[in-house]
């Protein structure tokens, strides 16, 4: 009796159709790897993709990641018609660029370019780890290194934010040369008296972290990040030891002297704003710019010539 009284009646269970699940935005609702708790994606977005309920971190899209730092209005974009090629005929390779250039939005895993945070005029590049794994190629290297060179032509700050598997295998040795022409790049610019804060995120491998992403007068990281070269098991392999359970993270690296701080998402603009400020730019900048004394040249945006 009591069944029939509180049992599942089958026949009243509503079952949603095809034309009902269809009605449901995709991309609605998202989950927290790390605590499993589902979101609305845009309270979560409101909250600068950081888990309410456990603070992971999520993965950022190059363009939230710039409208969060950068002052309104103030961010002007550098090399967009830059595009990989495929010099080594990899076969499909066009075709997955293509792809991610449809899915993301963005035509490489790098955007460049230079706004005002806080009022502070800078340089950026921030990579994408939605695009192609934020994997670096010919175009990847290109763009970083361009962005450097007119950091020290127009004597600004640089600020880069890392996300990537490492060199692009598509590209075979052309990809392992934007290791050598970043770091060239970044001598240069520190040699000029430039100043380079690196934040690495979640992850930063292979031969990024062991170029640019490590060669920063400032080395921050997000919490958690995934930071390292090769993979755990092949080092686990190699050496026949087990690793720390939180080796390759962000606090492991900052508890063995190998970046600065951990900073959280929620203080970036805060952090990098007093960094800047600190090392007082703008007044540095103007001197430079002033003194024809000055072993560096640089360039004037207005006409074009060295000074």
């Amino acid at each position: 009796m009591l069944k029939k009284i509180f049992g599942r009646n089958q026949n009243n269970v509503t079952i949603p159709d095809k034309e009902a699940k269809k009605d449901v935005p995709h991309g609605l609702m998202t989950k927290c790897p790390n605590c499993q708790h589902i979101y609305y994606r845009k309270e979560i977005e409101k909250n600068l993709l950081v888990c309410p309920n456990c603070e992971h971190h999520h993965q950022m899209h190059a363009w939230a990641r710039i409208w969060s730092l950068f002052d309104e209005d103030t961010f002007v974009e550098w090399d967009k018609q830059l595009l990989s090629t495929n010099p080594l005929h990899f076969p499909a390779y066009l075709e997955k660029i293509e792809n991610d250039q449809k899915r993301t939005g963005l035509n490489e895993a790098v955007v460049t370019g230079k706004g005002l945070i806080d009022g502070n005029p800078t340089a950026f590049a921030v990579m994408d780890a939605s695009f192609r794994m934020g994997s670096m190629g010919s175009v990847v290297g290109e763009k970083i290194t361009r962005a450097i060179e007119q950091a020290r032509k127009e004597a600004m700050p640089f600020i880069i934010f890392t996300a990537s598997g490492g060199a692009r295998m598509q590209e075979g040795v052309l990809s392992l040369m934007q290791m050598s022409k970043t770091s060239i790049a970044i001598e240069r610019f520190s040699s000029a008296g430039g100043l380079m804060i690196s934040v690495m995120t979640y992850p930063t491998t292979g031969g990024v972290t062991a170029s640019f992403a490590s060669l920063g007068d400032y080395n921050f990281a997000e919490p958690h990040a995934l930071i390292g070269f090769a993979g755990r098991r092949i080092i686990e392999q190699t050496t026949r030891e087990k690793l720390p359970d939180d080796f390759q993270t962000a606090e492991f690296l900052l508890k063995h002297g190998q970046i600065d701080q951990i900073i959280h998402r929620h203080k970036m603009k805060d952090t990098l704003s007093t960094v800047l400020k600190m090392h007082n730019y703008n007044q540095v900048a103007d001197e430079q710019a002033a003194s024809s004394h000055s072993d560096t040249a640089f360039v004037s945006i207005e006409g074009g010539q060295s000074v």
